[in-house]
């Protein structure tokens, strides 16, 4: 069976967020998100932001965002972008869905072997795509969850699942250590199995994906999700995990 591409899945997570927000009241639009200290506009001109920052790396690498300009670090950066440009939920939800049309345009026009320069790293298109896909998925759920608006899972959190665990070595490498081998074995929404990495790994992380996928989104606490680990490093790698933009 062929593998869904992921810039498809990017596309109908996108579809999908769309129809979420075109249902919102105006009083939703300005309500508390789930991400600290933003509406649900600020995490939509967030998505936006970003978005055209995607286009603008693909078709003009010399003029990509340089985000040490608005903060220290990647979140000071994107909370300062965002307060820079206060605007209207409709003219927020224009931006956005204007931008991330452009975004996957560029995204499936683009040399898929030639590397963009992103946040933390240069990304192939197609894992730039994966990015993408797991921050949509994150901020969804920073909109649907305080709004009490059902988003479940789908089969496009293997490109998350995938990701995170991708980005173990990196997760240890910041802490000054090497990385161990860790292997996953996670419950995907339809009940079959999601397997990354050596099975013979001594260190093991088992349990559901969406659980997995919102440890690494920061969307849930390791000891809250009902994933095992099993081996001397598996905890620390769950403790460690994130949907990094950097493979």
């Amino acid at each position: 069976m062929t593998e869904p591409d992921v810039i498809d899945d990017l596309e109908a997570e996108q579809d999908r967020l769309e129809a979420l927000l075109a249902a919102l009241s105006p009083a939703d639009w300005v309500s508390p998100s789930a991400a600290a200290g933003w509406t649900v506009a600020d995490v939509v001109l967030h998505l936006a932001q970003t978005e055209e920052a995607v286009a603008l790396a693909i078709r003009d690498e010399a003029g990509a965002v340089d985000w040490h300009r608005y903060g220290d670090t990647v979140d000071a950066a994107m909370a300062a972008m965002v307060r820079a440009e206060p605007a209207e939920p409709g003219q927020i939800f224009g931006r956005w869905r204007a931008a991330r049309r452009a975004a996957v345009g560029a995204l499936r026009t683009a040399d898929p072997r030639r590397p963009v320069r992103w946040v933390a790293a240069a990304l192939k298109p197609r894992t730039l795509a994966t990015t993408r896909l797991a921050e949509h998925w994150a901020h969804a759920l920073d909109v649907a969850g305080p709004l009490g608006l059902d988003y479940p899972d789908t089969m496009r959190l293997r490109h998350v699942a995938w990701l995170g665990h991708s980005t173990l070595p990196y997760a240890f490498r910041l802490t000054g250590r090497p990385a161990p081998p860790v292997y996953c074995e996670l419950t995907a929404p339809d009940g079959s199995s999601w397997r990354f990495g050596d099975p013979a790994a001594e260190s093991a992380i088992t349990g559901a994906a969406g659980a997995f996928c919102r440890v690494g989104a920061q969307r849930l606490a390791p000891a809250e999700s009902g994933l095992r680990t099993r081996g001397p490093h598996a905890a620390e790698a769950l403790r460690l995990l994130r949907n990094y933009a950097a493979v």
